[in-house]
């Protein structure tokens, strides 16, 4: 997984209707119209969101007589879940001003800080 597309399903993810979409899709697989009704929202917007969440890999469709019921990509959840753990795990260096090209004065102050500190 690269920035590009954890960025891009962060961002799918970082809406509110699309949470709650999200979140109901886990649960089971709906189609729009159930969609609307347990978000009280139009079959327009809920299809938008959809939109998003699908091209951003998050879902998937499948045909069921007249209507597309979707489901949540959980392999790519799980994926997404464990970059997100390794951002989590990623410790912050020792600031050594010498080596981050500051000036006199920087090296005086360091501007990075563990947040422990």
């Amino acid at each position: 997984m690269d920035s590009v597309e954890v960025t891009k399903q962060l961002k799918a993810i970082a809406d509110n209707t699309r949470f709650n979409i999200l979140t109901l899709l886990l649960q089971h697989n709906y189609c729009v119209r159930a969609l609307s009704k347990k978000l009280n929202l139009s079959e327009s917007a809920i299809s938008q969101h959809l939109k998003v969440l699908k091209e951003a890999g998050l879902l998937t469709g499948e045909k069921k007589g007249y209507y597309m019921h979707y489901d949540v990509n959980r392999e790519l959840l799980h994926k997404l879940s464990a970059k997100i753990k390794e951002l989590a795990a990623i410790e912050r260096e020792v600031c050594k001003p010498e080596k981050a090209g500051c000036d006199s004065a920087g090296q005086k102050k360091c501007h990075v800080q563990r947040s422990d500190e």
